[in-house]
């Protein structure tokens, strides 16, 4: 499946000069990532609530931010963003994304669901490893394979990130693999867009967002990798909208037309 995705990409920009610039840009993408990524899943989310969680999260003192479902889930991908972005400066050093990422999204996934643990609604357990039962898509005629295949499904995904010189293929075949073996009970696709965007980072592409007014095409371009092998669909929708970042890096969200 390399070949199709490297034919579908732009020019890899290579590892940024100005690494304190990249990195802003990465900050000032957060909102409208968190938006789309949390809206895909199906959170009704506002810039507002997103605003919120990421200075005004105060769930001892008030009950709506430690039991509102869409609050808790805004404050997790906020905690997540943080770690990859760290993720992130690591990997635009110089350091193998795919080996990084290897052990760093365990740390991802744990603060996607923290918010979670300190309401109570999810035991400290529940975060410690990969899923240990079946899951099921709602929107998909694919279904994961048996936990059992996880634990060996896993380690052969990140051997591959590891050892693939094509910063495009790592964020491609990255991130729907991540979504075909589905490693936890809840989380995998903001999980699989964040290691898509950490893939990405280390061919110097910028933070790319995939917006819920896309999800009907993004989905459909999954289900035919799953269901019929075929990446090329994929790979040219995730090629379209790193392009369209490659063009906008930098602008205000507004003028992206994003909230």
């Amino acid at each position: 499946m390399r070949g199709p995705v490297i034919t579908a990409f732009p020019k890899m920009p290579g590892l940024p000069k100005d690494r304190a610039e990249y990195l802003k840009l990465v900050d000032e993408t957060y909102k409208s990532d968190a938006y789309h990524s949390l809206s895909i899943e199906g959170y009704s989310v506002t810039p507002e609530l997103i605003d919120h969680v990421r200075g005004g999260w105060d769930p001892d003192h008030h009950d709506d931010d430690r039991k509102n479902r869409d609050a808790l889930a805004a404050r997790g991908y906020w905690l997540a963003f943080q770690a990859v972005k760290a993720s992130v400066t690591d990997i635009i050093v110089g350091a193998n994304s795919g080996a990084l990422a290897r052990g760093a999204h365990r740390d991802w996934y744990r603060q996607l669901f923290q918010p979670c643990v300190a309401a109570g609604l999810l035991r400290p357990g529940a975060l410690a490893g990969y899923r240990n039962d079946a899951v099921y898509l709602r929107t998909s005629r694919y279904v994961p394979p048996r936990w059992e295949a996880v634990r060996d499904a896993m380690p052969a995904l990140f051997d591959l990130l590891e050892q693939e010189t094509e910063s495009a293929v790592r964020a491609v075949l990255g991130h729907w693999m991540f979504g075909y073996i589905h490693p936890y009970p809840d989380g995998n696709g903001r999980i699989a867009r964040f290691l898509m965007n950490a893939m990405l980072a280390s061919g110097g592409y910028p933070w790319t967002v995939i917006r819920v007014e896309d999800r009907g095409p993004y989905l459909l371009a999954l289900e035919s990798a799953s269901i019929g092998l075929n990446i090329e669909p994929f790979a040219k929708f995730i090629a379209e909208r790193v392009q369209w970042s490659m063009e906008h890096s930098g602008e205000p969200a507004k003028a992206k037309g994003v909230p």
